[in-house]
């Protein structure tokens, strides 16, 4: 029983972790980014291994290569001193070293060809990561955009769902704005037809006369003005007063 609860906990979290995953597609490219970064880490860290073993054998081949040279020389020597007994031991070592130089070549060799094959390797499966990562990106954008545009169209389709119903919020508004109107109208006529329009009648007879009143008093002052500005005094002068026949006769 625990069991069977167990796998349909199970289950019901793998079903909501797939959820989160659909819902959430960039969070997940995310982390499978940062597991192919830690990958690449640890098969780096293995590679490096393998290159210091290929180091290793290169500089025992060199080593080998050396003694070789050198047991080669004495073995010589000595067999062309006479000293037989001598040469013979130096040859043995020569074999020795011999056989030692061929097995490191071969193990050099081979772990040559494998550093490179898992670099090769290692460069294939990362530049296959990353193409699937740019086109898993791009797919990503693309499904934002897919349901940015669901969302709109479904809102849109909607919309005219709604506002094409006989019953929808707009043609309530717009019977609660008429009827609104209509009584608004309705309280303009009771007020107009309520208003008292004799005394309005008598209030705009008066104003006409008061106006008329004030016209004519300020045509008469203009008269009395233009008037006054008609006659002109002119000043008296000796010379212009006395006549000139008169002077002579002084």
């Amino acid at each position: 029983m625990l069991s069977r609860i167990g796998n349909l906990f199970k289950g019901f979290l793998g079903m909501f972790v797939s959820g989160l995953e659909r819902q959430n597609p960039e969070a997940l490219l995310e982390v499978e980014q940062e597991n192919l970064r830690k990958q690449v880490g640890r098969f780096n860290t293995g590679l490096q291994s393998h290159a210091g073993l290929v180091e290793r054998l290169i500089g025992q081949v060199r080593k080998l290569e050396s003694d070789q040279a050198d047991l080669r020389a004495k073995t010589a020597a000595n067999l062309k001193l006479g000293n037989r007994e001598a040469a013979g031991q130096y040859a043995l070592r020569l074999q020795t070293v011999e056989r030692e130089l061929t097995e490191n070549r071969k193990q050099l060799e081979q772990s040559e060809t494998t550093y490179k094959e898992l670099v090769r390797a290692r460069d294939v499966a990362i530049s296959i990561a990353r193409a699937k990562i740019e086109s898993l990106k791009s797919g990503i954008s693309d499904l934002k955009m897919k349901r940015a545009m669901a969302e709109i169209t479904e809102m849109a389709s909607g919309m005219v769902t709604e506002l094409g119903g006989s019953g929808d919020t707009l043609n309530r508004l717009e019977s609660i704005v008429q009827e609104e109107r209509y009584k608004a109208a309705g309280r303009v006529r009771v007020a107009v037809d309520s208003l008292d329009m004799h005394d309005v009648h008598i209030k705009e007879a008066e104003q006409s006369a008061l106006a008329e009143q004030a016209l004519a008093q300020f045509e008469a002052t203009q008269a009395q003005q233009q008037i006054g500005a008609g006659t002109v005094d002119v000043p008296y002068t000796q010379s212009s007063s006395v006549p000139a026949n008169k002077e002579r006769g002084k």
